[in-house]
């Protein structure tokens, strides 16, 4: 565990969490803004983009704790194309009676984001082969730009270094800006794919 301040403190994740990390993720998940009222379930990025993560790799997540619940969280796979198959065999069915695949041109928020989730291959480019490791990181904005997130992230390196993952990669929003500067700060670089769409590829070492 690493102490942040009096008051905080960086740990492994527990079920006991898992509400509160839903509930970071969904006033995190637009652009770095609050998602809440954009879909038609304020739990649908969280089903996609936190409780796989706590689901199959709960050895790589952890919380910023305040003493209360945890504000912040990181959670990650130091291989990415074991997990986005494992997604595919084994998250999509799991939530196939909730999210049923789409018809069709996606129309709605809803669409686009099940489109996304019916396509884990997206995890696996081969642009990225290099960085076999990736992670997501949220922390609520009351407790961002005190060194909480850098923290978070120091953790999540060292966790991914150990389980043999030699690099890491994030799939962040470009419309995102604050989290590239947070990226940058950390020493990621840019990773050039072929048609991104609306996301920039970042990586670095785990280690150094």
């Amino acid at each position: 565990m690493t102490a942040i301040d009096s008051n905080a403190l960086i740990r492994p994740y527990a079920s006991a969490d898992l509400r509160a990390t839903y509930d970071i993720c969904a006033r995190t998940a637009h652009n770095g803004g609050d998602a809440r009222g954009i879909y038609s379930d304020d739990d649908l990025m969280p089903d996609f983009f936190t409780a796989p993560y706590l689901h199959f790799e709960p050895d790589l997540a952890f919380v910023l704790d305040i003493g209360a619940e945890p504000v912040g969280y990181v959670v990650g796979t130091a291989d990415t194309a074991a997990f986005a198959l494992r997604y595919r065999q084994e998250w999509i069915p799991r939530l196939a009676h909730k999210y049923p695949e789409g018809i069709g041109e996606p129309t709605t928020p809803d669409d686009v984001m099940i489109a996304v989730h019916y396509n884990p291959e997206r995890m696996a480019l081969p642009e990225i082969a290099a960085y076999p490791a990736h992670l997501h990181i949220d922390l609520l904005p009351e407790y961002q730009r005190q060194g909480q997130g850098r923290a978070l992230m120091v953790t999540m390196l060292a966790a991914l270094a150990a389980a043999g993952a030699d690099a890491v990669h994030v799939a962040m929003a470009t419309a995102n800006t604050g989290a590239r500067v947070f990226y940058d700060r950390l020493g990621f670089h840019e990773i050039a794919v072929s048609d991104p769409g609306p996301i920039t590829y970042l990586g670095r070492a785990t280690s150094g």
